[in-house]
């Protein structure tokens, strides 16, 4: 009687081995960061596609001066989610996932292993990152308004039906392609990342969670374009469409 022993990490190696990802970098203004982040990035020896949304600062220059990346260019700053779209449509060319990075230097690119890893045999899901420490006893240096938007962001978009996750704002995903690009989400700024997990649930794409590590930088030099008033008012919108959607527009 023969038996067949199989090594417990096969599906694991599968995975990485023989799935196609790359990395997208939607970057604004993050002139200090985002080659530090880029060059982590292309160590993992993946495709590497930054998104440069229309920056004013010395972002294109310090971009211009990696090698291996391929950039692309917003005349005017259109969004994060618009951002994000023109990574997905030059990443589907080369890619069958995509691996979405925030330029500030918060994530530790290598943790894409470990949301590569999170993907299960024969499923193709969205993977979030989420981020350890972001409690206020646990991270007493992470600012209050990521951590309420966290927690807002969250029960609004189970409100909205989408997933229940821990950090549905987190910047750090796997996304299948092309599956996100035929998704109707309207969403163009911040607000496109939390659209597209009530999309995604809507039209029966997994969507996973994973942990990963996240830093600030404790003498606070992190740049952040999040405006809370602004945004508090574009997330309420979003998430009134979505639940009005979700009522009214049942097929």
């Amino acid at each position: 009687m023969s038996m067949e022993i199989r090594d417990t990490n096969d599906e694991v190696r599968t995975t990485r081995n023989a799935t196609r990802f790359a990395f997208i970098i939607p970057v604004y203004n993050h002139a200090a960061t985002v080659a530090q982040v880029a060059k982590q990035a292309l160590a993992l020896n993946y495709p590497v596609f930054v998104v440069d949304d229309g920056s004013t600062d010395e972002t294109p220059q310090r971009l211009a001066q990696i090698k291996g990346i391929t950039l692309l260019h917003h005349s005017k700053n259109e969004g994060k989610g618009a951002a994000i779209l023109t990574g997905f449509m030059a990443a589907s060319h080369v890619a069958d996932y995509a691996i979405t990075l925030d330029a500030d230097g918060q994530h530790y690119p290598e943790d894409a292993l470990t949301l590569i890893d999170a993907i299960p045999a024969k499923k193709r899901p969205i993977v979030v990152g989420a981020r350890e420490g972001m409690t206020a006893s646990l991270g007493a240096h992470i600012p209050w308004t990521s951590r309420f938007g966290r927690k807002f962001s969250n029960f609004w978009v189970w409100i909205s039906g989408g997933p229940k996750l821990s950090d549905s704002q987190s910047g750090m995903r796997i996304y299948p392609l092309p599956e996100v690009l035929s998704l109707n989400t309207r969403a163009r700024r911040f607000q496109f990342e939390v659209e597209i997990l009530v999309q995604a649930k809507r039209k029966g794409i997994p969507v996973l969670e994973a942990p990963i590590r996240v830093f600030y930088n404790l003498d606070g030099s992190r740049i952040s374009h999040f405006r809370p008033f602004v945004d508090f008012v574009r997330n309420s919108k979003t998430f009134t469409r979505l639940i009005f959607t979700r009522i009214f527009c049942r097929h």
